[in-house]
Protein backbone atom coordinates (compact mmCIF):
# COMPACT_ATOMS: atom_id res chain seq x y z
CA UNK A 1 0.00 0.00 0.00
CA UNK A 2 1.70 3.40 -1.56
CA UNK A 3 1.12 6.23 1.38
CA UNK A 4 2.51 9.25 0.59
CA UNK A 5 1.82 13.17 2.45
CA UNK A 6 2.77 16.71 1.32
CA UNK A 7 2.17 19.77 3.47
CA UNK A 8 -0.06 22.38 1.32
CA UNK A 9 0.41 26.10 2.30
CA UNK A 10 -3.48 26.73 2.01
CA UNK A 11 -5.98 25.68 4.18
CA UNK A 12 -8.43 22.59 3.45
CA UNK A 13 -11.15 24.07 1.72
CA UNK A 14 -9.13 25.50 -1.16
CA UNK A 15 -7.38 22.05 -1.57
CA UNK A 16 -10.96 20.79 -1.39
CA UNK A 17 -11.68 23.44 -4.79
CA UNK A 18 -9.43 22.11 -6.59
CA UNK A 19 -10.66 18.47 -5.53
CA UNK A 20 -13.82 18.98 -7.06
CA UNK A 21 -12.84 20.45 -10.13
CA UNK A 22 -12.77 17.63 -12.58
CA UNK A 23 -11.35 19.18 -15.38
CA UNK A 24 -8.26 20.16 -13.52
CA UNK A 25 -7.45 16.73 -12.80
CA UNK A 26 -5.29 16.36 -15.55
CA UNK A 27 -3.45 19.12 -14.29
CA UNK A 28 -2.12 17.49 -11.25
CA UNK A 29 -3.37 13.58 -11.82
CA UNK A 30 0.20 11.68 -12.80
CA UNK A 31 -0.33 9.30 -15.55
CA UNK A 32 -4.00 10.43 -17.26
CA UNK A 33 -3.33 12.12 -20.34
CA UNK A 34 -7.02 13.39 -20.94
CA UNK A 35 -10.12 13.23 -18.33
CA UNK A 36 -13.52 14.26 -18.85
CA UNK A 37 -16.56 14.56 -16.53
CA UNK A 38 -19.26 11.94 -17.09
CA UNK A 39 -21.56 13.05 -14.71
CA UNK A 40 -21.94 17.35 -13.42
CA UNK A 41 -22.58 16.04 -10.00
CA UNK A 42 -18.55 15.73 -9.43
CA UNK A 43 -17.46 14.75 -6.52
CA UNK A 44 -20.58 13.33 -5.28
CA UNK A 45 -20.31 9.73 -4.50
CA UNK A 46 -21.06 7.56 -7.29
CA UNK A 47 -20.00 10.05 -10.08
CA UNK A 48 -17.33 9.59 -12.67
CA UNK A 49 -14.60 10.83 -14.89
CA UNK A 50 -13.43 9.32 -17.77
CA UNK A 51 -9.64 9.27 -18.85
CA UNK A 52 -6.83 8.12 -21.03
CA UNK A 53 -4.15 6.49 -20.29
CA UNK A 54 -1.18 6.87 -22.37
CA UNK A 55 2.24 4.94 -22.25
CA UNK A 56 4.75 5.58 -25.13
CA UNK A 57 2.87 4.28 -28.36
CA UNK A 58 0.06 2.42 -25.99
CA UNK A 59 -2.76 4.21 -24.60
CA UNK A 60 -6.15 2.86 -22.70
CA UNK A 61 -9.19 4.26 -21.36
CA UNK A 62 -10.52 4.08 -17.82
CA UNK A 63 -13.29 5.57 -15.83
CA UNK A 64 -12.16 6.91 -12.01
CA UNK A 65 -15.76 6.61 -9.88
CA UNK A 66 -16.16 8.55 -6.29
CA UNK A 67 -16.94 5.89 -3.68
CA UNK A 68 -16.99 8.51 -0.70
CA UNK A 69 -16.62 11.89 0.00
CA UNK A 70 -16.83 14.14 3.02
CA UNK A 71 -16.11 17.76 1.83
CA UNK A 72 -13.09 19.27 2.46
CA UNK A 73 -11.97 16.31 4.34
CA UNK A 74 -11.49 12.96 2.19
CA UNK A 75 -12.01 11.77 -0.90
CA UNK A 76 -12.16 7.93 -1.40
CA UNK A 77 -12.02 6.78 -5.33
CA UNK A 78 -12.04 3.78 -7.67
CA UNK A 79 -9.66 4.21 -10.87
CA UNK A 80 -10.75 1.30 -13.32
CA UNK A 81 -8.87 0.37 -16.37
CA UNK A 82 -9.76 -2.84 -17.96
CA UNK A 83 -6.37 -4.05 -19.33
CA UNK A 84 -4.81 -2.91 -16.00
CA UNK A 85 -7.59 -3.74 -12.84
CA UNK A 86 -8.96 -1.43 -10.26
CA UNK A 87 -7.16 0.78 -7.65
CA UNK A 88 -8.71 2.56 -4.78
CA UNK A 89 -6.88 5.98 -4.42
CA UNK A 90 -7.71 7.99 -0.78
CA UNK A 91 -6.38 11.50 -0.75
CA UNK A 92 -7.50 12.54 3.02
CA UNK A 93 -6.97 16.69 4.15
CA UNK A 94 -5.73 17.04 7.42
CA UNK A 95 -5.85 20.16 9.21
CA UNK A 96 -2.20 21.90 10.11
CA UNK A 97 -2.86 24.84 11.21
CA UNK A 98 -3.64 27.27 8.74
CA UNK A 99 -2.23 24.67 6.34
CA UNK A 100 -3.57 21.24 5.09
CA UNK A 101 -1.75 18.10 5.10
CA UNK A 102 -3.04 15.76 2.28
CA UNK A 103 -2.05 12.20 2.40
CA UNK A 104 -2.47 9.64 -0.57
CA UNK A 105 -3.58 6.07 -0.10
CA UNK A 106 -3.55 4.05 -3.38
CA UNK A 107 -3.53 0.34 -3.63
CA UNK A 108 -4.32 -2.42 -6.13
CA UNK A 109 -7.72 -3.98 -5.59
CA UNK A 110 -8.16 -6.44 -8.93
CA UNK A 111 -6.44 -7.50 -12.30
CA UNK A 112 -3.14 -6.66 -13.18
CA UNK A 113 -1.87 -4.59 -10.44
CA UNK A 114 -3.26 -6.34 -7.56
CA UNK A 115 -1.34 -9.95 -9.47
CA UNK A 116 1.56 -8.26 -10.00
CA UNK A 117 1.86 -5.82 -6.97
CA UNK A 118 5.30 -5.79 -5.15
CA UNK A 119 7.79 -3.76 -3.74
CA UNK A 120 8.89 -2.47 -7.09
CA UNK A 121 5.28 -1.31 -8.00
CA UNK A 122 5.43 0.62 -4.51
CA UNK A 123 8.22 2.35 -5.54
CA UNK A 124 6.81 3.66 -8.68
CA UNK A 125 3.86 4.74 -7.31
CA UNK A 126 5.80 6.64 -4.54
CA UNK A 127 7.84 8.39 -7.43
CA UNK A 128 4.24 9.01 -8.82
CA UNK A 129 2.12 10.19 -5.69
CA UNK A 130 5.44 12.93 -5.16
CA UNK A 131 4.68 13.93 -8.68
CA UNK A 132 1.11 14.11 -8.32
CA UNK A 133 0.98 16.05 -4.36
CA UNK A 134 4.07 18.37 -5.81
CA UNK A 135 1.58 19.07 -8.74
CA UNK A 136 -2.01 19.56 -6.42
CA UNK A 137 0.19 21.57 -3.66
CA UNK A 138 1.33 24.21 -6.50
CA UNK A 139 -1.95 23.88 -8.18
CA UNK A 140 -4.32 24.97 -4.87
CA UNK A 141 -1.05 27.67 -3.75
CA UNK A 142 -1.49 29.12 -7.15
CA UNK A 143 -4.98 29.34 -7.87
CA UNK A 144 -5.93 30.06 -4.21
CA UNK A 145 -4.40 33.36 -2.99
CA UNK A 146 -3.24 32.83 1.43
CA UNK A 147 -5.59 34.25 4.12
CA UNK A 148 -4.88 37.91 5.03
CA UNK A 149 -4.50 38.63 9.12
CA UNK A 150 -4.99 41.94 10.21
Amino acid sequence: MAVRHRLVRRPPQAVWDVLCDPRLYGEWVVGPSHSTPLDETWPKTGSRLSFTLKLGPWSTKGVTVVRHQEPAKELELEAVVETLGTARILLQLRPWGEETLVVCDEHPLHGLGGTFHNPVVEAVLQLRHRGMLGRLAALVEKNHAPARHA
